[in-house]
């Protein structure tokens, strides 16, 4: 953040004095500005967009547990928990359950069967009501 600070300002203000400013090393400025992202960086975009696809193929119901057992086979290698964090910044969650809309609940529309016996329960002979 402080770097970023000094890059966008470097055309107005000395590198040197806006380090001095901000408490940091100008050494640590200008290897940030030949490398700005760190290895570990680099391979948390690369595995967040294999995540991606791989959420896409499943028909984004896996969660991190699945999308790792994916990773696993494509020759990646990370541990769960790695794969949880990254699919939590990028807001890749399971699907769990299948919501229903509301008032479908399928099968048959009920039928009223007429009240033939009108509750007279006793009868003289046997199949009359």
């Amino acid at each position: 953040m402080k770097h970023a600070f000094v890059a966008e300002h470097r055309p107005i203000f000395s590198v040197r004095r806006m380090c001095r400013c901000l408490n940091i090393h100008p050494s640590g400025f200008y290897a940030w500005v030949k490398n700005p992202l760190s290895q570990r960086a680099r391979e948390d975009t690369h595995q967040t967009k294999l995540l991606t696809d791989a959420r896409k193929d499943s028909g984004k119901a896996y969660g991190y547990r699945k999308l790792h057992d994916d990773l696993m086979e494509l020759g990646e290698t990370s541990c769960p928990n790695r794969i949880a964090r990254l699919a939590r910044l990028a807001g890749i969650r399971a699907k769990i359950g299948y919501k229903r809309k509301p008032g479908e609940y399928g099968g048959k529309p009920s039928v009223v069967v007429d009240n033939t016996l009108d509750r007279r329960f006793d009868v003289a002979e046997p199949d009359t009501a």
